[in-house]
C-alpha cells in the first residue's frame, strides 16, 4: 500500500489498520484472532445453534429415561437416587431440582420406557450427526472425503458409547462431593479431577468425529482448551446460580428453560471454539488481517480452504489461484490450490519460500527447454 492509499484513508480506517499491524505482530494476539476469523469464515454462529438445538431436544429424554430406570433399580435405597439427582444438576448448574424433579414412567409401562429409549436413540443420533457436520466444516473437508452413511453411522455410535460412559464417570465424580468433606483442598481436587476427566472427554469427542487423515496428537491443544473452559463454566456456573439466581415466582420454570438453553449453548460455543484451535495450529491460520488489502498468506490459506471445500464429486475440478503476492516477496506459500492438498487435512505439504518455487520452477522449465 502506497502513500498516496494511505492519506486517503479517513481516520477510522487508520486507526483499525494501527490496531491490525498491533495484533499481527505479537504471536499470542494474532493466534486468538486467528480463531475469531476461522470461526467466522465457518459460520461457527450456525453450526453453534444447531449443535445447542441437538443437544437440547436430546437432554428431557435422557432426564425421563434415567429418572425411570432410577426409580427401577433404586427402589429399595430412595437416597441413593436423590444422590445422583443432585449429581445431575450439579453437571449443569442452572439445571436446578426443577427438571429433575418429574415424574417417572410408571413401573408396568414398558412400553412408555422403550418410547423414551427411541426418543432418546433419535435426540442423541441427531447430536452425533450434527458434531460430524461441525467437524467436518470447520475441517474444510471438500466433499468426496467426508464419511459416508454408514461411516456416519458408526463414528455416531462412537461418540454414544462415549457420551453415555462420560455421563456415567461424570454423575460419580460429582457424586464424590457429598461423601468427601467440604474444605476447599478437597473441592479443588475435585475440580482438577474433572478438568482432567472432562479434556478425556473432549479428545475422545474430537477423534470419533474428526476425519481419520487428523492424527490424534493434533487434537490435544483442543481437548485441553475445552475440557478447562467447560470446567470453568461449571464453576462460574454454579456460582452465578447460588448468588443471583433463586428464584420462587410463576416464572422459575420459564426462567430455567431459558437458562439451560443459555448454558447449552455456552457449551457447545466452547467445543466449536476449542475445534477451530486444533485446525489453527495444525493449518498455521495466524496472522489474519482485520482489514484488506493486503492480505496474509494465512488469509489466503483460510480463503483457498472455504472454497476447496465446496467440490462435490470426484470428477469435478476445483483450484484456487491468487495473484496479489508480489513477484520477488520470500514468503511461505501456504495456501492449497485444489482439493487434493486439503484431503486428509494431515497430509498437506510443507509449504517453501515463493521465490524459492518460482525458481525451482524456472530451473524446471529451462532443463526441459534445453
Amino acid at each position: 500500500m502506497d502513500g498516496s492509499e494511505v492519506g486517503a484513508m479517513n481516520p477510522v480506517e487508520k486507526a483499525i489498520r494501527k490496531v491490525d499491524a498491533t495484533q499481527r505482530r505479537f504471536t499470542p494476539t494474532a493466534f486468538v484472532f486467528g480463531i475469531v476469523k476461522k470461526f467466522g469464515d465457518d459460520n461457527g454462529g450456525v453450526l453453534v445453534a444447531n449443535l445447542a438445538y441437538s443437544a437440547f431436544i436430546s437432554l428431557f429424554p435422557l432426564l425421563l429415561v434415567l429418572i425411570t430406570i432410577l426409580g427401577l433399580v433404586a427402589s429399595v435405597d430412595p437416597s441413593f437416587k436423590a444422590d445422583v439427582l443432585k449429581a445431575v444438576a450439579n453437571q449443569v448448574p442452572v439445571l436446578g431440582s426443577q427438571l429433575t424433579d418429574i415424574h417417572q414412567l410408571q413401573r408396568a409401562s414398558m412400553i412408555g420406557l422403550i418410547v423414551g429409549l427411541l426418543f432418546l436413540l433419535w435426540g442423541a443420533t441427531g447430536l452425533a450427526q450434527a458434531g460430524l457436520f461441525t467437524m467436518e466444516q470447520v475441517w474444510n473437508l471438500p466433499g468426496p472425503a467426508r464419511p459416508g452413511y454408514v461411516q456416519r453411522l458408526g463414528r455416531a455410535v462412537l461418540f454414544l458409547c462415549l457420551l453415555g460412559g462420560g455421563v456415567i464417570v461424570t454423575t460419580g465424580l460429582a457424586s464424590l462431593t457429598t461423601y468427601l468433606p467440604n474444605g476447599l483442598p478437597f473441592k479443588i481436587l475435585i475440580e482438577v479431577v474433572t478438568a482432567a476427566f472432562s479434556f478425556g472427554m473432549y479428545l475422545g469427542a474430537f477423534r470419533a468425529l474428526t476425519p481419520k487423515g487428523v492424527p490424534t496428537g493434533k487434537l490435544v491443544p483442543g481437548a485441553i482448551t475445552g475440557g478447562v473452559l467447560y470446567t470453568v463454566l461449571q464453576v462460574l456456573g454454579a456460582w452465578v446460580v447460588h448468588h443471583y439466581l433463586h428464584s420462587d415466582s410463576v416464572y422459575g420454570y420459564f426462567a430455567t428453560v431459558l437458562g439451560l438453553i443459555a448454558w447449552i449453548y455456552l457449551a457447545t460455543d466452547i467445543t466449536v471454539y476449542s475445534a477451530e484451535v486444533n485446525v489453527v495450529l495444525t493449518r498455521r491460520l495466524w496472522p489474519r488481517s482485520i482489514v484488506q488489502p493486503p492480505l496474509t498468506e494465512a488469509d489466503r490459506t483460510s480463503m483457498a480452504l472455504q472454497a476447496l471445500q465446496n467440490q462435490r464429486r470426484p470428477e469435478q475440478h476445483v483450484e484456487v489461484t491468487f495473484h496479489d503476492r508480489e513477484p520477488d516477496a520470500d514468503v511461505p506459500v501456504m495456501a492449497p490450490r485444489t482439493p487434493d492438498q486439503v484431503t486428509p487435512p494431515a497430509d498437506v505439504p510443507v509449504p517453501e519460500p515463493r521465490a524459492a518455487a518460482d525458481r525451482s520452477s524456472s530451473g524446471d522449465r529451462a532443463e526441459r527447454s534445453g
